[in-house]
């Protein structure tokens, strides 16, 4: 049997991961479960993982994957301090860049790639077209980018991974989007809000925040989901 706090970081995590595709950080689960240091979260993982209820994925910053639920478990309040993580991106002018295919997955089209490091080109015309499950789409416009760089790995955005955005200009503080920078160049960061200025942050120390002028960035997207090729 699971403790009230167990069970709650589990749920946390299982909800996290269905919506975004990448498990929470530490950080993050700290505040949702109110925890006044990192290393409660530390031992509450290592109690679920001895009870087989999550594992740790090994060489991948931020890898936990959920292996089973508790009984009658629900989602249907989250835990307290969360802030939902809602990704969305790019304007896509075809008609069709959206077209569903069956009744558990949907066709998208994969625009190219995009930089997770220092900003390259913007994305190109549609070089190929996914299916990607249902689940992990919602109402609106979405497509697939595959990422270049290792700037955001601790956010659990590898190289080589496709990203699902979500058609959208407007983003809140925190979130993760596609930002055109200058009108040519696309990166994929953390947005964050400073008065007149746009900070895009890296998650990767290696990486410096780079800050720009509202009028230099424009939102393209936020980031709703992320799919993963093993070799």
């Amino acid at each position: 049997m699971l403790t009230t706090k167990q069970r709650e970081l589990l749920m946390f995590i299982h909800e996290r991961i269905k919506e975004t595709g990448v498990s929470p950080s530490f950080d993050e689960m700290k505040e949702a479960l109110d925890l006044a240091s990192k290393s409660g979260i530390h031992r509450l993982i290592t109690a679920l993982e001895e009870r087989g209820f999550i594992r740790r994925l090994a060489h991948r910053a931020r890898a936990l994957e959920v292996i089973k639920l508790p009984d009658q478990a629900t989602t249907s309040a989250p835990p307290r301090g969360r802030q939902a993580f809602v990704p969305q991106v790019v304007e896509g002018k075809r008609p069709d860049a959206v077209r569903p295919v069956n009744d558990d997955t949907r066709e998208l089209p994969l625009l190219g790639k995009i930089a997770a490091g220092v900003p390259i080109e913007a994305m190109g015309q549609e070089r190929d077209r996914l299916k990607v499950p249902e689940v992990m789409l919602g109402a609106g416009e979405h497509y697939l980018l595959e990422i270049e760089g290792d700037s955001m790995i601790n956010a659990g955005i590898l190289d080589g991974d496709f990203v699902i955005i979500k058609k959208t200009d407007t983003a809140q503080s925190g979130e993760i989007v596609v930002a055109l920078v200058d009108g040519d160049t696309a990166t994929l960061k953390r947005l964050r809000k400073k008065g007149a200025s746009i900070a895009l942050e890296a998650a990767n120390p290696a990486y410096k925040t780079r800050i720009y002028n509202a009028d230099e960035v424009s939102v393209q997207g936020r980031l709703v989901g992320l799919m993963r090729r093993y070799h």
